[in-house]
């Protein structure tokens, strides 16, 4: 079974879906999942275009922390500690391409540790992951070989990457995340409860396994059988 997994760096409730993921995979080790981007607001005129100026973006986000940080099941969002801070709330951009670049030079496994380590940078450390610097700091303090991973980080193909992530979204119709989209053609939308999703997976596979059987209908028309090495026919 393969589960694509899009998400945003700066999406709020892609943070407890991630955690929630990771224990899936922990209990489904069978599943196989592949990371997407989907940008929230890649770039600042988008957030201009949904909130009225960069400005009010901060204020409105918190409140979705809120409710994000209500159904995490570490509660580990530190809302206060971003009201203090005087940066504009990050766009998605160079979080998303520095996830790429991480999966480009060491798969899905170091993407997922690039992923996660930017979003605890953003939502227990305050931290402005817009910021270039920040990002590397960030990305330091993983397992990934730094020196590979900004090659690739400055490679315009992994821009592309990310451009292919968002055709894709739109090739299924996705508009919001976090969104799951199973063996290509199941969607799952919404951080849904680790059990709903187990138990939609499994409802999956075994329709999936249904769908494969052969169907046998009797009927009175002729047959040929090989039996023995030697054709039997009625």
């Amino acid at each position: 079974m393969k589960i694509e997994f899009f998400h945003d760096v700066i999406c709020s409730f892609c943070f407890p879906m991630s955690y929630r993921m990771h224990s899936i995979k922990e209990e489904l080790p069978e599943v196989e999942i592949i990371h997407r981007s989907f940008a929230l607001g890649w770039e600042p005129d988008a957030f201009v275009q949904m909130f009225g100026s960069r400005e009010a973006v901060k204020p409105e986000v918190l409140n979705h922390w809120e409710h994000a940080n209500r159904i995490d099941e570490l509660h580990r969002f530190n809302i206060d500690g971003m009201k203090k801070e005087d940066f504009l709330f990050p766009t998605s951009k160079y979080g998303l391409i520095a996830a790429k670049a991480a999966g480009l030079v060491g798969g899905q496994d170091v993407y997922w540790e690039v992923f996660d380590k930017l979003q605890e940078g953003l939502f227990m450390r305050s931290m402005n992951v817009e910021d270039l610097a920040v990002i590397r700091t960030l990305v330091k303090e993983t397992s990934i070989d730094f020196n590979a991973w900004e090659k690739q980080f400055e490679d315009s193909n992994t821009v592309e990457a990310v451009m292919s992530d968002f055709e894709l979204a739109q090739k299924y119709g996705i508009n919001s995340i976090p969104t799951l989209i199973v063996n290509g053609k199941y969607l799952i939308n919404g951080a849904q409860r680790k059990d709903k999703i187990i138990e939609t997976l499994k409802m999956i596979q075994q329709q999936e396994e249904q769908e494969k059987k052969l169907v046998s209908i009797n009927n009175e028309g002729g047959t040929c059988n090989l039996k023995d090495g030697k054709w039997e026919c009625d």
